[in-house]
């Protein structure tokens, strides 16, 4: 296998802070409404505990990205040396194929340019030998980046509960499921 970097999300570790949002923000000066990266309080649907649990969320540079597949004029491409998927916003013609067809919402719509962007993994940063900002920036390391070529965490898992399942796709992300709440009981009864 290639290199392919991913986006390591650790559920058990991240507190919801919204840092790794606010650095790729402040990395980027997306116009207002604009997030490349979120962080998503997980739902009772998927959670049903009273602690809360989060996932950071950001485009997944997947093996077979569908952004770069529905594009009619090649904005988007894969590099070979790492697997990032990069949006080249000064081809992009603003026709929404990208946007409608990621299913996991990763190119967002810029009202002020009228074209699509996503999140690059920091690929500028990635070259200069940095960390991608939203990596960087968070102080509890929920989020780090890894080579799947490499990666060998048992404990991880590519399709957590509520995240949509799209094999073709192949998304670049794995993440650690949040804590289950330990049941105290009484060993007196």
């Amino acid at each position: 296998m290639t290199k392919q970097y991913a986006f390591f999300v650790d559920a058990k570790r991240c507190i919801g802070c919204f840092t790794c949002a606010m650095a790729c923000k402040n990395q980027y000066h997306q116009e207002p409404g604009v997030h490349w990266r979120q962080v998503y309080p997980l739902n009772e649907e998927i959670y049903p505990h009273r602690e809360r649990a989060f996932y950071s969320l950001a485009c997944n540079h997947c093996e077979n990205p569908t952004c770069a597949n529905v594009c009619p004029v090649k904005a988007y491409y894969k590099r070979e040396e790492d697997g990032v998927v990069v949006h080249e916003q000064d081809k992009c013609i603003g026709c929404g194929n990208c946007i409608r067809s990621c299913p996991y919402g990763a190119p967002r719509y810029n009202p002020v340019l009228k074209k699509a962007e996503k999140c690059s993994f920091c690929y500028q940063r990635l070259d200069a030998g940095l960390k991608p900002a939203c990596v960087q920036s968070c102080p509890v390391e929920a989020l780090q980046i890894v080579d799947l070529a490499e990666f060998d965490n048992p404990n991880a898992v590519q399709y957590p509960a509520g995240f949509p399942r799209f094999t073709k796709l192949n998304p670049s992300v794995r993440f650690i499921l949040p804590d289950q709440p330990r049941m105290v009981t009484r060993s007196d009864v």
